[in-house]
């Protein structure tokens, strides 16, 4: 799928936003939507989106060294992978202070430490990195944070980013007597679209994550064929709808989900588990679960997944919000723990 482009279609953005709302009023009349969004809010809701300033945040000119080769992922090459990554990234904290980032290179410098250990790291753009926590080579289980919209190297340790989200769940599996058969990664392998972009509401950045979900999972085999968890955050529950028939998982869990791009469970076409969750203050709520095609382009990713007709097995959340899901202490991170570490029967029910 294209992503969306009004330029492309010969658009500017009020205009676009006009034909956005054209397109859904010749729906079937007075149409309901989940959660009680008739037609026009519907229309409101995505043509407002479709007006939104569509470019990402600016950077600094940053100008970095290039990146070490990186030996074929194994057993035998990762320690080597981790150094040459770790070297890496102390290079590129002086590069991005010296370019004028100081926040990024503050980032960069917590990522480097001796205790961190990254498979791939990339800080071009709004950066990539694919942190391990725990010990891949001998875990039982393997989860795998996948992040949503509005993630770069910059935030990788917040609450709702991949590192942080790594080590709470790695911590609260330890809580639950996990030891060390778990290993959790912090995933930043794709480029999760920005929060005030228009790309937030269509698959493009998804499918592309999808792919190179897909290719780490492949290559991860080569150090552990233990059984896999995706955990998948907001938009990050979209890139795992779309790579779910193609990877092999036991279980994915999507909480704060927009939608995975299906109607239901079913439509996945995977032998995985499928958990679902939302906590009571998380605003994706309010967000029109449909899927509209618009000019070739698909704005929207389907059905509700806590909705009890999608088939997902429904998990306790607690009452956060949208960011607050990998919180230390939150019944939502229990229950995703207890997800990651095979004892689903002890999860508890919203």
């Amino acid at each position: 799928m294209r992503p969306l482009d009004s330029a492309r279609i010969g658009l500017g953005p009020s205009a676009f936003a006009h034909g956005v709302r054209h397109h859904l009023n010749r729906l079937r009349p007075g149409k309901i939507m989940p959660n009680g969004f008739r037609r026009k809010a519907l229309a409101v809701s995505i043509a407002v989106g479709a007006t939104i300033i569509t470019s990402g945040p600016a950077h600094a000119s940053i100008a970095y060294s290039p990146l070490p080769k990186l030996p074929a992922l194994s057993v035998a090459s990762l320690t080597e992978r981790y150094d040459l990554n770790r070297a890496a990234m102390v290079k590129a904290a002086s590069e991005a202070e010296h370019g004028g980032d100081a926040m990024l290179a503050h980032t960069l410098r917590n990522l480097s430490i001796a205790d961190r250990d990254f498979l791939s790291f990339d800080p071009s753009g709004d950066g990539r990195g694919i942190e391990v926590v725990g010990d891949l080579v001998h875990a039982k289980r393997i989860a795998v944070v996948v992040p949503g919209a509005g993630n770069t190297l910059s935030n990788f340790d917040s609450v709702k980013g991949p590192g942080g989200g790594a080590e709470a769940l790695w911590s609260q599996a330890q809580d639950l007597g996990a030891g060390g058969s778990l290993a959790v990664i912090g995933w930043l392998g794709y480029d999760p679209p920005s929060v005030d972009s228009i790309h937030v509401t269509t698959l493009g950045h998804a499918e592309a994550g999808a792919r190179a979900l897909k290719g780490f999972l492949n290559q991860l085999k080569m150090v552990n064929p233990a059984p896999v968890t995706l955990m998948c955050h907001s938009y990050g529950s979209v890139v795992c709808g779309q790579a779910a028939h193609a990877v092999k998982a036991t279980d994915i869990a999507v909480f704060g989900s927009p939608g995975m791009g299906v109607g239901s469970v079913a439509d996945l076409n995977t032998g995985a588990r499928v958990w679902a969750g939302r906590g009571a203050n998380d605003g994706i709520a309010d967000v029109p679960h449909v899927q509209v095609d618009l000019l070739g382009v698909d704005l929207g990713f389907g059905d509700d997944p806590v909705d009890p007709a999608f088939g997902a097995r429904r998990f306790d959340a607690g009452r956060g919000g949208h960011s607050d899901y990998l919180r230390p202490g939150s019944p939502a991170l229990r229950n995703l723990a207890l997800i990651a570490i095979g004892r689903g029967d002890e999860v508890t029910a919203p």
